[in-house]
């Protein structure tokens, strides 16, 4: 079990932000809906989120590094 503290939508959002990944609140909330985004558990009528699995996605959706736009596939 782990003693990482779970984030409410806001707050995942935030911490993502603040490395890099500029997303909001709505952003999770449509992923939620409508899939592709991180993992996230339930808690009463809230999502939460852990901090490692937040970082996983955004990673995941990172591109491999390029030298110039001619290198997309």
């Amino acid at each position: 079990m782990s003693d990482t503290a779970y984030l409410h939508r806001p707050e995942s959002a935030d911490f993502l932000t603040e490395r890099g990944f500029h997303t909001t609140k709505f952003t999770l909330q449509k992923y939620a809906t409508t899939g592709g985004g991180p993992v996230y558990r339930i808690w009463g009528n809230r999502a939460l989120y852990l901090p490692d699995d937040l970082l996983d996605w955004a990673n995941a959706k990172l591109s491999a590094p390029r030298r110039s736009t001619s290198e997309a596939a």
